[in-house]
C-alpha cells in the first residue's frame, strides 16, 4: 500500500484529531447560517470605466471563467481580508529577509 506524505500542518491535524470535539449546537445554528447566507447572489448593476472592464474581461478569460465571476471573486477576496497590499508586503518580506527569518 501506498503511503501518503502528509505536509506538517496535515500532521498536526491528523495527530490531535482525536482530541477535537463536536461544536455546539448553537455555534453549529451559527455557521450554517453564515454559509447559507454566503450562497444567496443578489444582482447588482455597476459602472466602471470601459479599459478596466476589457482588462477584467481579458484576465477572466486568461483563467477560463466569466468576467462576472472574476469580478465576484475579487470583491469576496477584498472583504474577506484576502487581498493583499503590494507594497506592505514586499516591506514585510524584506524585513523577514533583513532579520534572517528567511
Amino acid at each position: 500500500m501506498k503511503r501518503i506524505r502528509l505536509t506538517k500542518e496535515e500532521q498536526e491535524i491528523e495527530d490531535s484529531a482525536d482530541k477535537l470535539v463536536p461544536a455546539s449546537k448553537a455555534t453549529r445554528e451559527r455557521v450554517e447560517g453564515i454559509i447559507e447566507r454566503s450562497k444567496r447572489n443578489e444582482a447588482i448593476s455597476l459602472r466602471m470605466s470601459s479599459f478596466d472592464l476589457e482588462q477584467i474581461k481579458a484576465r477572466a478569460a486568461e483563467q477560463g471563467m466569466p468576467y462576472q465571476t472574476l469580478i465576484n471573486v475579487l470583491v469576496h477576496k477584498y472583504v474577506t481580508n484576502q487581498v493583499l497590499d503590494k507594497d506592505e508586503f514586499l516591506k514585510t518580506l524584506q524585513a523577514a529577509k533583513d532579520s534572517g527569518a528567511i
